[in-house]
């Protein structure tokens, strides 16, 4: 049940709290007094659309908070937790903030959550019926989830379990279908893969080849100029056919000192140096040979690696930015013609796991309808019982399960194969049909009060909202549906916004909505009503004017003690 809720900055109101109680709450106030900015509000904070237009005008933002007392509810436990937010057992709160920049905001428990969680939290926790919510009724694509409401836990499984295997078919059906559409280009596909991989593995590429041939040519295109430096430098040193070599010179050089070793010891030094330089030189010599000798000028190697460089260059081009790029497309082309390569069989056991997926699904889905058949048979009797209570007596109530015609049955749905449609015959002798051709406003505002009062037998929410059910009723089906409220509230926390005194008289407790003016600006505000207080808004409901008579309030105080009697 909800305990608390505050508003800020919600059109007429600026900031307001209310404290609820368990049982029936009405509120009530004159046309326009902004009974239904309460309702909006929580529609807001439960998930509902995000009217910009909600904000009180001259604020950037608006926010609804709602504190709900929801004792050992393993469902909303169990949402708050695969969430991982904490939650005592209990309590759950939910605030929302609007902006007028279009920012939305949600909490839960103190955690920003996206919408799509509030609207899941929301439905768990409170059901709200709006003043045209009967509108429903006319749309037979709804009667569906209506007869669903009211089943039992058995049902609720069933179709859980239906919708799981409708899930898992629908699953394998779009794997079927996209292997199909693959299966219809895979042979073109397969023939652009066999050309491009036949060019790729042609080419023999391996990783750091560019690299080297880069090099490789560099070296090459330079070659003449590298033997001509080569051969100058060993020519310098040894090969001189001009005067004497380097190495001559140093020998000659070494000799000479070499003779005068007896003269001087420290020319015996510089002597042995010289014949050490020789000897150096003599090596570096050898070595430029060496290397001339395998560095001779290659034409034809230097056109082959260019060639081989073009052709690297030229599928970077056509598969990716460097080698490495074209390497790991070939890798994933390869991979890719082996998967089309075994798409025939992978469609074979695709086929088998359609098949029995859908074979699956036909059998939950058929005991679904068997269970069905079955609530509907009670549904009837249970609708036509309330509708007993609501002044229709005379009318019967029907539901109907239309057979799809023909050997092919209708795609799988979450909710199974079954359409039904509500038909009624409002008086005897009259044949039945269609609720949107035959039911008037007035019938179809009780029927679902019928339906909301069958359903909350069954619903797991614990808090039901009711904007203006009442509109277009009076006299004693006023009374009949303020009894009908006394039922659900026996079971559920109730919460209505009503015009009729009757349904005001058989509230647990009430609240006055009201709107004054203050400084040029309108403010709306919400009283929970004492047992005097309420005597005298039940007698201007019952008079439609302030300052009542005394007949109006004597009436009033015997309407609310009758009530509390009949408790």
């Amino acid at each position: 049940m909800i305990q608390s809720l505050h508003i800020r900055n919600i059109v007429l109101i600026e900031e307001l709290s209310i404290i609820f109680h368990d049982g029936m709450q009405v509120l009530t106030g004159e046309t326009g007094a902004g009974k239904s900015i309460v309702v909006d509000a929580v529609n807001l904070v439960l998930g509902g659309r995000a009217d910009r237009g909600l904000i009180r005008n001259g604020c950037d933002k608006a926010s609804v908070e709602a504190v709900f007392d929801v004792p050992g509810n393993q469902e909303i436990c169990e949402i708050l937790r695969h969430e991982n937010i904490e939650y005592d057992g209990r309590t759950v709160t939910l605030w929302r903030e609007i902006t007028a920049g279009g920012r939305n905001l949600c909490r839960v428990c103190g955690v920003i959550v996206p919408l799509s969680l509030m609207k899941i939290l929301g439905g768990k926790l409170m059901d709200i019926h709006g003043q045209h919510e009967h509108q429903f009724l006319m749309n037979p694509e709804m009667h569906l989830s209506f007869l669903d409401c009211t089943g039992g836990e058995e049902e609720h499984a069933l179709r859980e379990r239906t919708a799981e295997a409708c899930e898992a078919f629908l699953e394998t059906h779009r794997k079927y279908t996209r292997l199909r559409k693959e299966s219809e280009w895979k042979a073109r596909r397969m023939e652009e893969l066999e050309t491009g991989l036949k060019e790729l593995h042609g080419a023999r590429l391996k990783a750091g080849e560019e690299e080297a041939l880069r090099d490789e040519c560099l070296r090459l295109r330079n070659s003449e100029k590298i033997l001509s430096g080569l051969r100058g430098a060993r020519e310098a040193l040894a090969l001189s056919e001009e005067g004497e070599s380097a190495l001559e010179r140093v020998q000659r050089a070494a000799s000479g000192l070499s003779g005068l070793t007896g003269w001087e010891d420290k020319l015996k030094g510089l002597s042995e140096r010289c014949e050490s330089a020789r000897y150096e030189l003599e090596e570096v010599a050898f070595e430029l040979g060496k290397i001339i000798e395998g560095s001779d000028a290659d034409p034809q190697r230097l056109e082959k690696a260019e060639a081989r460089l073009d052709l690297i260059r030229r599928l970077e081009r056509k598969y990716g930015d460097t080698l490495e790029a074209v390497l790991a497309e070939q890798a994933h082309m390869e991979e890719e013609y082996q998967q089309l390569s075994g798409l025939e069989d992978e469609i074979a056991d695709t086929v088998k796991e359609h098949k029995r997926k859908l074979a699956a699904y036909r059998q939950e889905a058929r005991q679904l309808t068997e269970a069905r058949k079955e609530l509907a048979g009670r549904f009837e009797n249970k609708m036509m019982a309330q509708l007993q209570d609501l002044g229709m007596e005379k009318t019967v109530f029907k539901v109907v399960f239309h057979v799809t015609e023909g050997e092919r049955k209708p795609m799988p749905r979450p909710q199974g194969d079954d359409q039904i449609e509500f038909l009624i015959s409002p008086n005897p002798g009259e044949p039945l049909s269609p609720l949107a051709k035959t039911a008037s406003g007035g019938e179809l505002s009780r029927m679902m009060l019928a339906l909301k009062t069958l359903e909350s037998e069954n619903s797991g929410v614990d808090c039901m909202v009711f904007d203006e059910i009442d509109t277009g009723i009076s006299g004693r089906m006023a009374q009949v549906i303020a009894e009908k409220m006394v039922t659900i509230s026996g079971r559920k926390q109730v919460i209505c916004v009503t015009h009729l005194p009757q349904i005001a008289a058989a509230a647990d407790y009430q609240y006055h909505v009201s709107k004054a003016e203050k400084e040029g600006r309108t403010y709306t505000s919400v009283k929970e009503l004492e047992w005097n207080e309420r005597i005298n808004e039940v007698a201007r409901m019952i008079s439609g004017a302030e300052g009542s008579g005394e007949s109006a309030v004597i009436y009033a105080e015997s309407m609310l003690n009758a009530s509390r009697r009949r408790k």
